[in-house]
């Protein structure tokens, strides 16, 4: 099916008057590394601007004091760093990771951690063991190249994959070309393998599930051709999933999908076809939100 508003007609999306921020959720984003802050700080407003309650960014301590200084209501958390920067194997230990992950209620990993083989192991081993809903995307897709039958022995009931065709074809094993050439076929057998939901990014977007349903997006343009898209688009799901809970995992993943398209689509004075920076995605989140719920008003 479309991804289109009616889709979200029986979300919650507006808020109870007496609600606090505890009511939606803790984000945990897994982000960052030295040369790469840019993508934890642009996840971390997705994830801010589509509606978590709480996010804390934890990244290489190398790369922090950027990412603490770029957004006043991310919290942060530093990791032990590798010589390179990136986040060290040693945050691995169960003690390390129990505080890490203690009162979070979700965890969205990968934008800009970096592919050094300790980050790798760092990733893998929390996929494997953490019973949060996840979400994976990047670096922490890379993580799992040559290895993505692994992906299906984990704790977690609920992980959704955002693999760009690159990565898509890196996990399977193929080509680039092979993957666009029957998208949909592709994201179905990855869902189904993985028993998880996969959304493929690209002109289209697929979000493909195990059961063997596929939402299309109707949203986004080549305006978002851009780095840093990806990241805000992580964010943005975490935020989504984050505010409207697992009960609505699925929904809560076409409406981030939704989203992060028609923010693209906006078009703010000035604005041509090559000038959009990811940034300006989050950014126009609260217009692109209020537009959506006032058509939702409408249909009913």
């Amino acid at each position: 099916s479309w991804i289109e508003p009616r889709e979200f007609l029986n979300l919650p999306l507006v808020r109870r008057v007496d609600s606090h921020k505890g009511n939606y959720g803790h984000v945990l984003l897994i982000a960052g590394s030295l040369g790469k802050s840019g993508a934890a700080i642009l996840a971390g407003r997705g994830a801010l601007r589509s509606g978590a309650g709480l996010v804390t960014v934890a990244s290489p301590e190398a790369a922090l004091p950027i990412i603490a200084a770029s957004q006043a209501e991310l919290m942060t958390v530093p990791l032990v760093s590798t010589k390179l920067g990136t986040i060290a194997a040693a945050n691995g230990n169960p003690s390390r990771l129990h505080a890490l992950t203690q009162g979070k209620t979700l965890l969205a990993m990968g934008p800009g951690v970096g592919t050094h083989r300790e980050t790798q192991k760092f990733i893998t081993s929390l996929v494997r063991q953490t019973e949060l809903p996840v979400i994976l995307d990047a670096d922490g897709l890379n993580a799992f190249a040559g290895r993505a039958r692994d992906l299906a022995k984990r704790s977690t009931k609920h992980l959704a994959l955002t693999p760009h065709p690159g990565e898509m074809a890196r996990l399977l094993g193929v080509s680039n070309a092979t993957v666009q050439a029957d998208r949909l076929a592709i994201a179905w057998k990855a869902a189904d393998a993985w028993n998880a939901h996969v959304i493929l990014k690209g002109f289209h977007t697929i979000l493909a599930t195990p059961d063997g349903h596929a939402f299309v997006n109707t949203t986004g343009s080549a305006r978002m051709a851009k780095g840093g898209s990806g990241d805000v688009l992580t964010g943005i799901l975490a935020g989504t999933v984050s505010q409207l809970g697992v009960q609505n995992w699925e929904s809560a993943l076409a409406l981030g999908v939704y989203l992060h398209g028609r923010a693209g689509d906006a078009r703010p004075p000035r604005h041509e076809e090559t000038t959009l920076l990811a940034g300006e995605i989050a950014d126009a989140l609260p217009y692109t939100y209020d537009q959506l719920l006032t058509e939702l008003r409408d249909l009913v």
